[in-house]
């Protein structure tokens, strides 16, 4: 029975139907996210309320001021949890866990569902007790899970297992917003990284049964009511330009503040479970001044929008709402940047048209609103259509949609020229993975020197005169000869058509160790084809020996920088067929 459920099988005998048996896959991991965000969304309300003493349908980050002043010690309770459980993590699981785009990057789509449990679980807590996270993050890591597990339930090939993380992305994010179209691009941007004919019907559908099916739950979703909207002129494009390198730069400097709190805490040697409390109490003392800077902002952002507020009491907010989201995320709460870089940019956004005021330009506080969010979100997210999409469903308004794209496209351009990083992948890269991008790279990495080396080298000994080196080497005989010393060990390279030209030196050449290259340059049979190259191009050199060891410098083989590279593009071009199969 068990057999029947491999789709390889079902493709064999129903070979015309496998796109059909994908987007079926699709939706059911779309409506999983569904599932996922109506039930995180509801019990972090249901927590809030408990929490935080509050009203019938009010929302933390909406109130005017705490309860009570002793709620403002709710997030550092929520970090003593939160501390506890990492320790537990570290306890049972060695490892990093793996979100979707590492897994998407590196792993064929392959996650784990009980890390992506604990992860949820700790974005709930993080967001449930007042630390500025958002949820998203929590809700893409389960979704993007359940497309794995379904995936691997069915043994899909590598391209449709990334596929299903993707979908389950689409699913959690269309349905936390209410916005397919956004899900959609959401997953094709940020978790599977490039747009499909065989991506769009999974995909889509995945958004559109997430969504459908969190609004007929009754999932807490984010839909953000703009009122009306200032038309858009052409006049107005310089601002439009403005606010993309404004957003984009402040977009930047807060990952970089977030990775400034994270190494002082380190620095400071405080145990690693200490941390998300001192963070907590620093965050509760923010929310003593307003409890807009608390979890991920819903209901601040919603007020920004029907209220009125003045030029200092914005910047004064800006401050205090980036420093509560630095702290949080660099103590060690679990979360995402994504809403709160909606909130910050909407606050960007009317700082810059009131400041723009003070100068004689007019420009309209909503609309600077808008185009403030997409381009700080872009420039936090890093998808520059899934953040146009997402304010074009919001508004329903396609009169700002030239707006919208103009900022977010400068964002994205400006971060990518400055950072090179999104918050995701800015976050693996402080763990020291070099990941910029969910394209799949995983069979670069396992493309080793070690794989692809010559094993049947050349060898002689360093000491070996110059006409003995010619005796045994005639021109033709070979183009290069790895020279060792008495106990084996790499000595450097001598290419043999220069052992046969005209020797310039003071001295008569009696040896070949003259002739030697590279002699303190070498690779490791572990080091992949990418590091690899990179030192090709940075020696200057058009081959390099493989030794075992640095202690040893026992040779084991050689690899030459053409051969290197064809391998290399190789597996690129696989890569590429499988992402658009």
């Amino acid at each position: 029975m068990r057999g029947f459920f491999r789709l390889p099988k079902l493709a064999g005998r129903f070979g015309h139907l496998r796109s059909t048996l994908l987007f079926v896959l699709g939706s059911v991991v779309g409506a999983l996210g569904g599932l996922v965000v109506t039930g995180v969304s509801n019990l972090t309300q249901v927590l809030h309320h408990a929490l935080f003493g509050l009203g019938a349908g009010a929302r933390l980050s909406e109130q005017a001021a705490l309860g009570h002043p002793l709620l403002a010690m709710v997030p550092a309770v929520g970090g003593i949890l939160m501390g506890a459980t990492i320790v537990l993590n570290r306890k049972y699981r060695k490892r990093q866990p793996v979100d979707p785009i590492e897994a998407n990057a590196l792993h064929g789509g392959r996650m784990s569902m009980r890390e992506s449990a604990v992860i949820t679980s700790q974005t709930v807590i993080s967001s449930s007790f007042g630390a500025s996270v958002g949820l998203e993050a929590g809700y893409t890591q389960l979704a993007s899970a359940a497309g794995s597990w379904l995936a691997t339930r069915f043994h899909l090939r590598r391209n449709e297992v990334r596929m299903l993380v993707g979908c389950g992305a689409a699913g959690a994010i269309a349905a936390a917003f209410g916005a397919p179209l956004t899900g959609a691009f959401y997953a094709f941007e940020l978790i599977v990284g490039i747009y499909s004919i065989g991506l769009l019907a999974p995909v889509v559908g995945a958004a559109l049964a997430g969504n459908l099916l969190a609004v007929q739950l009754g999932a807490v979703q984010t839909h953000i009511e703009l009122g009306a909207i200032a038309a858009v002129g052409p006049s107005d494009i310089v601002a439009f330009v403005a606010l993309g390198l404004i957003g984009g730069s402040f977009a930047v400097m807060l990952m970089r503040f977030v990775g400034l709190v994270e190494r002082a805490l380190v620095a400071s040697r405080l145990p690693i479970w200490l941390r998300p409390a001192i963070g907590g109490l620093a965050v509760g003392g923010l929310g003593l001044i307003t409890p807009q800077v608390l979890s991920s902002g819903h209901g601040a952002l919603h007020l920004q929008f029907i209220q009125s507020f003045g030029l200092f009491a914005l910047v004064g907010l800006l401050v205090l709402k980036s420093m509560a989201s630095a702290i949080s995320l660099g103590a060690g709460f679990r979360g995402g940047l994504f809403f709160a870089s909606l909130f910050l940019g909407a606050l960007i956004g009317k700082i810059s048209a009131m400041g723009a005021s003070l100068f004689g330009m007019q420009v309209d506080v909503g609309l600077a609103a808008v185009v403030g969010m997409a381009a700080v979100a872009t420039g936090v997210v890093g998808g520059p259509l899934t953040l146009t999409f997402l304010i074009l469903e919001t508004t329903n308004d396609l009169a700002i949609s030239g707006a919208v794209m103009v900022a977010s496209a400068i964002s994205g351009v400006l971060v990518r020229e400055m950072f090179g990083f999104s918050f995701s992948t800015w976050r693996l890269h402080l763990r020291g993975e070099s990941i910029r991008a969910p394209y799949d790279i995983g069979r670069i990495r396992s493309l080793t020197v070690g794989a692809i080396m010559r094993r049947d080298i050349t060898t002689i000994e360093k000491e070996t005169s110059l006409s003995e080196f010619r005796q045994r080497f005639p021109l033709g005989s070979t183009e290069r000869v790895v020279a060792m010393d008495s106990n084996g060990a790499y000595e450097g390279i001598v290419l043999v058509a220069e052992a046969y030209q005209p020797w310039e030196g003071e001295e008569p050449l009696e040896t070949i160790e003259p002739l030697l290259r590279h002699k303190d340059r070498f690779l490791l049979a572990g080091i992949n084809a990418s590091d690899a190259a990179a030192m090709f191009e940075r020696e200057g050199s058009e081959e390099l020996a493989v030794v075992e060891n640095i202690t040893s410098r026992k040779v084991i083989g050689l690899l030459t920088e053409a051969y290197l590279l064809r391998r290399y593009s190789a597996a690129l071009d696989q890569g590429w067929k499988d992402l658009t199969s």
